[in-house]
Protein backbone atom coordinates (compact mmCIF):
# COMPACT_ATOMS: atom_id res chain seq x y z
CA UNK A 1 0.00 0.00 0.00
CA UNK A 2 1.08 3.43 -1.28
CA UNK A 3 1.95 5.91 2.21
CA UNK A 4 0.78 8.80 1.62
CA UNK A 5 2.15 12.13 2.82
CA UNK A 6 0.61 15.25 4.21
CA UNK A 7 1.16 18.17 1.99
CA UNK A 8 3.12 20.51 4.78
CA UNK A 9 5.43 17.42 4.27
CA UNK A 10 5.45 17.33 0.20
CA UNK A 11 5.55 20.59 0.08
CA UNK A 12 9.05 21.37 0.98
CA UNK A 13 10.27 18.32 -0.66
CA UNK A 14 8.90 19.68 -4.40
CA UNK A 15 10.17 23.19 -3.82
CA UNK A 16 13.69 21.99 -2.64
CA UNK A 17 13.46 19.70 -5.99
CA UNK A 18 12.67 22.38 -7.97
CA UNK A 19 15.28 24.68 -6.38
CA UNK A 20 17.72 21.86 -7.02
CA UNK A 21 16.83 21.21 -10.91
CA UNK A 22 17.08 24.81 -11.75
CA UNK A 23 20.40 24.95 -10.17
CA UNK A 24 21.23 22.37 -12.27
CA UNK A 25 19.64 23.95 -15.68
CA UNK A 26 21.28 26.99 -14.74
CA UNK A 27 24.57 25.69 -14.15
CA UNK A 28 24.61 23.06 -17.46
CA UNK A 29 23.14 25.81 -19.57
CA UNK A 30 26.16 25.88 -22.19
CA UNK A 31 25.59 22.19 -23.07
CA UNK A 32 21.69 22.21 -22.61
CA UNK A 33 20.42 25.28 -24.74
CA UNK A 34 22.11 23.58 -28.48
CA UNK A 35 21.08 20.28 -27.25
CA UNK A 36 16.93 21.46 -26.50
CA UNK A 37 16.88 23.01 -29.89
CA UNK A 38 18.51 20.23 -31.84
CA UNK A 39 16.06 18.04 -30.38
CA UNK A 40 13.27 20.18 -31.64
CA UNK A 41 14.76 20.44 -34.81
CA UNK A 42 15.28 16.49 -34.91
CA UNK A 43 11.49 16.18 -34.11
CA UNK A 44 10.26 18.58 -36.93
CA UNK A 45 12.79 17.21 -39.48
CA UNK A 46 11.49 13.42 -38.48
CA UNK A 47 8.82 13.14 -40.80
CA UNK A 48 11.16 13.94 -44.07
CA UNK A 49 14.08 12.03 -42.78
CA UNK A 50 11.53 8.86 -42.69
CA UNK A 51 10.27 9.29 -45.96
CA UNK A 52 14.01 9.60 -47.65
CA UNK A 53 14.97 6.61 -45.64
CA UNK A 54 12.39 4.52 -47.37
CA UNK A 55 14.80 4.87 -50.95
CA UNK A 56 18.01 5.81 -49.05
CA UNK A 57 20.11 4.75 -46.27
CA UNK A 58 19.16 6.29 -42.87
CA UNK A 59 22.73 8.03 -42.53
CA UNK A 60 21.95 9.77 -46.14
CA UNK A 61 18.30 10.56 -45.53
CA UNK A 62 19.13 12.46 -42.01
CA UNK A 63 22.09 14.03 -44.31
CA UNK A 64 19.57 15.34 -47.36
CA UNK A 65 17.13 16.55 -44.64
CA UNK A 66 19.53 18.29 -42.71
CA UNK A 67 21.01 20.02 -45.91
CA UNK A 68 17.59 20.86 -46.97
CA UNK A 69 16.82 22.78 -43.55
CA UNK A 70 20.31 24.68 -43.78
CA UNK A 71 19.44 25.74 -46.88
CA UNK A 72 16.37 27.30 -46.33
CA UNK A 73 17.67 29.19 -42.85
CA UNK A 74 20.47 30.21 -45.33
CA UNK A 75 18.14 31.52 -47.86
CA UNK A 76 16.40 33.45 -44.87
CA UNK A 77 19.46 34.87 -43.78
CA UNK A 78 20.62 35.82 -47.10
CA UNK A 79 17.32 37.63 -48.05
CA UNK A 80 17.79 39.77 -44.44
CA UNK A 81 20.89 40.14 -45.26
CA UNK A 82 20.08 42.39 -48.41
CA UNK A 83 17.68 43.90 -46.70
CA UNK A 84 20.33 45.11 -44.11
CA UNK A 85 22.08 46.26 -47.08
CA UNK A 86 19.88 48.99 -47.54
CA UNK A 87 18.86 50.44 -44.21
CA UNK A 88 22.35 52.31 -44.58
CA UNK A 89 21.28 53.94 -47.42
CA UNK A 90 19.94 56.58 -45.04
CA UNK A 91 21.87 56.24 -42.03
CA UNK A 92 23.16 59.59 -42.16
CA UNK A 93 19.84 61.23 -42.30
CA UNK A 94 18.53 59.04 -39.61
CA UNK A 95 21.58 60.15 -37.51
CA UNK A 96 20.71 64.00 -38.39
CA UNK A 97 16.86 63.47 -36.96
CA UNK A 98 18.15 61.34 -34.04
CA UNK A 99 20.62 64.04 -32.93
CA UNK A 100 17.65 66.36 -33.42
CA UNK A 101 15.09 64.61 -31.25
CA UNK A 102 18.11 63.88 -28.79
CA UNK A 103 17.91 68.08 -28.38
CA UNK A 104 14.52 68.49 -27.88
CA UNK A 105 14.72 65.73 -25.86
CA UNK A 106 17.01 67.22 -23.78
CA UNK A 107 15.35 70.66 -23.42
CA UNK A 108 12.57 69.26 -22.47
CA UNK A 109 14.51 67.41 -19.31
CA UNK A 110 15.67 70.27 -18.37
CA UNK A 111 12.52 72.78 -18.37
CA UNK A 112 10.50 69.83 -16.71
CA UNK A 113 12.89 68.77 -13.85
CA UNK A 114 15.39 70.74 -13.86
CA UNK A 115 18.65 69.06 -15.24
CA UNK A 116 21.37 70.66 -17.47
CA UNK A 117 22.73 69.58 -20.17
CA UNK A 118 25.81 68.89 -18.97
CA UNK A 119 24.25 66.90 -15.82
CA UNK A 120 22.39 64.47 -18.70
CA UNK A 121 25.90 64.06 -20.65
CA UNK A 122 27.88 62.90 -17.39
CA UNK A 123 24.51 61.29 -16.45
CA UNK A 124 24.99 59.14 -19.68
CA UNK A 125 29.14 58.66 -19.79
CA UNK A 126 28.33 57.06 -16.42
CA UNK A 127 25.84 54.71 -17.93
CA UNK A 128 28.49 54.30 -20.54
CA UNK A 129 31.24 53.24 -18.43
CA UNK A 130 29.09 51.06 -16.27
CA UNK A 131 28.08 48.83 -19.47
CA UNK A 132 31.82 48.40 -19.73
CA UNK A 133 31.52 44.96 -18.51
CA UNK A 134 28.68 43.94 -20.62
CA UNK A 135 30.32 44.44 -23.68
CA UNK A 136 32.88 41.58 -22.57
CA UNK A 137 29.81 39.46 -21.94
CA UNK A 138 28.12 40.58 -25.48
CA UNK A 139 31.34 39.21 -26.79
CA UNK A 140 31.45 35.87 -24.52
CA UNK A 141 27.52 35.23 -25.81
CA UNK A 142 29.04 35.91 -29.76
CA UNK A 143 31.15 33.43 -29.14
CA UNK A 144 28.84 31.04 -27.16
CA UNK A 145 26.59 31.18 -30.50
CA UNK A 146 29.48 30.50 -32.67
CA UNK A 147 29.76 27.14 -30.40
CA UNK A 148 25.87 26.90 -30.42
CA UNK A 149 25.81 26.95 -34.60
CA UNK A 150 28.23 24.07 -34.61
CA UNK A 151 27.15 22.27 -31.63
CA UNK A 152 22.89 22.19 -33.01
CA UNK A 153 23.78 20.18 -35.96
CA UNK A 154 25.74 17.40 -34.34
CA UNK A 155 23.37 16.92 -31.87
CA UNK A 156 20.48 17.30 -34.42
CA UNK A 157 22.45 14.37 -36.74
CA UNK A 158 23.65 11.88 -33.49
CA UNK A 159 19.59 12.16 -31.97
CA UNK A 160 18.20 11.45 -35.62
CA UNK A 161 20.92 8.88 -35.61
CA UNK A 162 20.43 7.01 -32.16
CA UNK A 163 16.26 8.08 -32.37
CA UNK A 164 15.66 4.09 -31.64
CA UNK A 165 17.87 3.82 -29.08
CA UNK A 166 16.65 6.73 -27.07
CA UNK A 167 12.86 5.34 -27.79
CA UNK A 168 14.03 1.46 -26.56
CA UNK A 169 15.73 3.19 -23.43
CA UNK A 170 12.44 5.41 -22.51
CA UNK A 171 10.21 2.19 -22.67
CA UNK A 172 12.49 -0.20 -20.83
CA UNK A 173 13.63 2.11 -18.32
CA UNK A 174 9.58 2.02 -17.07
CA UNK A 175 7.85 -0.90 -15.90
CA UNK A 176 5.35 -2.62 -18.21
CA UNK A 177 2.51 -1.25 -16.52
CA UNK A 178 3.46 1.91 -17.34
CA UNK A 179 5.17 1.25 -21.27
CA UNK A 180 1.41 2.28 -22.33
CA UNK A 181 1.30 5.35 -20.65
CA UNK A 182 5.25 5.95 -21.89
CA UNK A 183 4.06 5.13 -25.42
CA UNK A 184 1.28 7.94 -25.41
CA UNK A 185 3.66 10.44 -23.84
CA UNK A 186 5.93 10.26 -26.87
CA UNK A 187 3.42 9.85 -29.45
CA UNK A 188 1.90 13.14 -27.88
CA UNK A 189 4.51 15.08 -27.18
CA UNK A 190 6.05 14.49 -30.94
CA UNK A 191 2.63 15.43 -32.65
CA UNK A 192 2.27 18.42 -30.33
CA UNK A 193 6.06 19.68 -30.99
CA UNK A 194 5.92 19.02 -34.42
CA UNK A 195 2.11 20.49 -34.86
CA UNK A 196 3.64 23.69 -32.49
CA UNK A 197 6.71 24.59 -34.74
CA UNK A 198 5.51 23.63 -38.16
CA UNK A 199 2.27 25.96 -37.37
CA UNK A 200 4.35 28.99 -35.69
CA UNK A 201 6.60 28.43 -39.44
CA UNK A 202 3.44 29.50 -41.21
CA UNK A 203 2.10 32.01 -38.55
CA UNK A 204 5.52 33.93 -38.90
CA UNK A 205 5.38 33.66 -42.54
CA UNK A 206 1.79 35.33 -42.70
CA UNK A 207 2.37 37.94 -40.28
CA UNK A 208 5.77 38.97 -41.71
CA UNK A 209 3.82 39.11 -45.38
CA UNK A 210 0.97 41.51 -43.79
CA UNK A 211 3.85 43.54 -41.35
CA UNK A 212 5.47 44.25 -44.51
CA UNK A 213 2.65 45.00 -46.66
CA UNK A 214 1.02 47.55 -43.59
CA UNK A 215 4.69 49.24 -43.63
CA UNK A 216 4.96 49.65 -47.19
CA UNK A 217 1.56 51.40 -47.89
CA UNK A 218 2.34 53.69 -44.89
CA UNK A 219 5.71 54.30 -46.87
CA UNK A 220 8.18 53.34 -43.83
CA UNK A 221 11.26 53.27 -45.08
CA UNK A 222 12.75 49.35 -44.72
CA UNK A 223 9.71 47.71 -44.49
CA UNK A 224 10.39 44.70 -45.46
CA UNK A 225 12.72 44.28 -42.94
CA UNK A 226 11.06 45.44 -39.72
CA UNK A 227 8.22 43.67 -41.05
CA UNK A 228 10.20 40.12 -41.22
CA UNK A 229 12.05 41.44 -37.90
CA UNK A 230 8.89 42.23 -35.91
CA UNK A 231 7.20 38.41 -37.29
CA UNK A 232 10.03 36.91 -36.10
CA UNK A 233 9.75 39.10 -32.49
CA UNK A 234 6.32 37.78 -32.28
CA UNK A 235 7.55 34.32 -31.69
CA UNK A 236 7.86 35.64 -28.19
CA UNK A 237 4.69 35.50 -26.59
CA UNK A 238 3.02 38.66 -25.50
CA UNK A 239 6.49 40.17 -25.31
CA UNK A 240 7.83 40.37 -28.94
CA UNK A 241 4.45 41.61 -29.93
CA UNK A 242 5.59 45.33 -28.13
CA UNK A 243 8.97 45.49 -29.35
CA UNK A 244 7.57 44.81 -32.59
CA UNK A 245 5.36 47.65 -32.50
CA UNK A 246 7.93 49.92 -31.48
CA UNK A 247 10.66 49.18 -34.21
CA UNK A 248 8.66 50.77 -37.34
CA UNK A 249 7.56 53.41 -34.67
CA UNK A 250 10.94 54.57 -33.92
CA UNK A 251 12.01 54.59 -37.75
CA UNK A 252 8.74 56.32 -38.47
CA UNK A 253 9.91 59.32 -36.14
CA UNK A 254 13.51 59.12 -37.11
CA UNK A 255 12.38 59.49 -41.05
CA UNK A 256 9.09 61.64 -41.18
CA UNK A 257 7.82 64.84 -39.37
CA UNK A 258 4.57 64.23 -37.13
CA UNK A 259 3.08 61.52 -35.32
CA UNK A 260 0.28 60.66 -38.08
CA UNK A 261 2.47 58.09 -39.76
CA UNK A 262 3.18 56.80 -36.04
CA UNK A 263 -0.62 56.29 -35.32
CA UNK A 264 -1.36 54.49 -38.30
CA UNK A 265 1.42 51.90 -37.75
CA UNK A 266 -0.26 51.34 -33.71
CA UNK A 267 -3.68 50.71 -36.02
CA UNK A 268 -1.88 48.60 -38.28
CA UNK A 269 -0.32 46.20 -35.93
CA UNK A 270 -3.24 46.36 -33.53
CA UNK A 271 -5.56 45.00 -36.73
CA UNK A 272 -2.17 42.55 -37.55
CA UNK A 273 -2.27 41.39 -33.99
CA UNK A 274 -6.10 40.93 -33.20
CA UNK A 275 -6.60 38.84 -36.92
CA UNK A 276 -2.95 36.84 -35.48
CA UNK A 277 -4.63 35.65 -32.40
CA UNK A 278 -8.24 34.97 -33.18
CA UNK A 279 -7.72 33.74 -36.57
CA UNK A 280 -3.82 32.79 -37.39
CA UNK A 281 -3.02 30.83 -34.04
CA UNK A 282 -6.39 29.16 -33.62
CA UNK A 283 -6.65 27.89 -37.09
CA UNK A 284 -3.11 27.35 -38.14
CA UNK A 285 -0.92 26.36 -35.31
CA UNK A 286 -3.66 24.26 -33.38
CA UNK A 287 -1.49 22.84 -31.08
CA UNK A 288 -2.64 19.94 -29.00
CA UNK A 289 -1.17 21.26 -25.74
CA UNK A 290 -3.04 24.89 -24.99
CA UNK A 291 -1.21 26.90 -22.11
CA UNK A 292 -3.54 29.76 -20.95
CA UNK A 293 -2.35 32.74 -21.08
CA UNK A 294 -0.56 33.58 -17.52
CA UNK A 295 1.46 30.49 -17.44
CA UNK A 296 2.75 31.36 -20.95
CA UNK A 297 3.83 34.98 -19.92
CA UNK A 298 5.43 33.57 -16.69
CA UNK A 299 7.18 30.80 -18.17
CA UNK A 300 8.25 33.01 -20.89
CA UNK A 301 9.85 35.48 -18.32
CA UNK A 302 10.88 32.38 -16.15
CA UNK A 303 13.21 31.16 -19.52
CA UNK A 304 14.55 34.28 -20.09
CA UNK A 305 15.18 35.41 -16.44
CA UNK A 306 16.94 30.88 -16.50
CA UNK A 307 18.89 30.88 -20.13
CA UNK A 308 18.48 34.30 -21.67
CA UNK A 309 16.76 34.82 -25.30
CA UNK A 310 16.95 30.90 -26.19
CA UNK A 311 15.09 30.06 -22.92
CA UNK A 312 11.92 32.40 -24.40
CA UNK A 313 11.66 30.05 -27.75
CA UNK A 314 11.97 26.99 -25.57
CA UNK A 315 9.76 28.11 -22.96
CA UNK A 316 6.40 27.50 -24.45
CA UNK A 317 7.54 23.57 -26.41
CA UNK A 318 9.29 22.84 -22.53
CA UNK A 319 5.58 23.59 -20.64
CA UNK A 320 4.11 21.94 -23.48
CA UNK A 321 5.78 18.21 -23.18
CA UNK A 322 5.15 19.21 -19.07
CA UNK A 323 1.85 19.36 -19.65
CA UNK A 324 1.35 16.14 -21.35
CA UNK A 325 3.30 14.35 -18.85
CA UNK A 326 0.78 15.94 -16.15
CA UNK A 327 -2.44 15.35 -17.96
CA UNK A 328 -1.10 11.48 -18.18
CA UNK A 329 -0.23 10.70 -14.41
CA UNK A 330 -2.93 10.74 -11.83
CA UNK A 331 -1.11 12.65 -9.19
CA UNK A 332 -0.29 15.26 -11.28
CA UNK A 333 -3.30 15.96 -13.23
CA UNK A 334 -4.52 18.91 -11.10
CA UNK A 335 -1.31 20.78 -12.61
CA UNK A 336 -1.76 20.03 -15.74
CA UNK A 337 -5.26 21.59 -15.99
CA UNK A 338 -3.49 24.48 -14.35
CA UNK A 339 -1.60 24.74 -17.39
CA UNK A 340 -4.16 24.05 -19.64
CA UNK A 341 -6.72 26.59 -20.89
CA UNK A 342 -10.23 25.21 -20.04
CA UNK A 343 -11.77 27.58 -17.31
CA UNK A 344 -14.20 25.27 -15.26
CA UNK A 345 -17.70 26.49 -14.88
CA UNK A 346 -18.09 26.11 -11.71
CA UNK A 347 -15.78 26.28 -8.66
CA UNK A 348 -15.19 22.69 -7.15
CA UNK A 349 -15.62 23.85 -3.73
CA UNK A 350 -19.11 25.39 -4.27
CA UNK A 351 -20.19 22.48 -6.31
CA UNK A 352 -19.03 20.17 -3.29
CA UNK A 353 -20.92 22.54 -0.68
CA UNK A 354 -24.18 22.79 -2.94
CA UNK A 355 -24.33 18.58 -3.01
CA UNK A 356 -23.86 18.45 0.45
CA UNK A 357 -26.99 21.17 1.44
CA UNK A 358 -29.13 19.18 -1.11
CA UNK A 359 -31.01 16.48 0.32
CA UNK A 360 -31.10 13.20 -0.36
CA UNK A 361 -34.33 11.79 -1.93
CA UNK A 362 -37.09 9.87 -0.48
CA UNK A 363 -37.33 6.53 -1.52
CA UNK A 364 -40.51 4.27 -0.39
CA UNK A 365 -38.92 1.32 1.75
Amino acid sequence: MIKKYPFYIKAPVILLGLVISVFMLSVLRDILVPLAFAALIAILLNPLSNRLERKLPKIVSIILSMLIAILVVMGLMYFLSSQIAHFFDNVEAMKQKFSELLQIIQQWLEKTFGISSKKQVQMLNDAANGSKAMIGQTLNGVLGILSVIFLIPVYTFLIMLYKTLILNFLYEVFSEENQKKVGEILSETKAAIQSYIVGLLIETSIVAVLNSAALLILGVQNAILIGVIGAILNLLPYIGGIIAIALPVLMATLTEDGFTTQLLIIGAYALIQFVDNNILVPRIVSSKVQINALISIVIVLLGAALWGVPGMFLSIPFIAVLKIIFDRIDGLKPWGKLLGDNIPTEHMGQLKRFRRRTPKPITDT
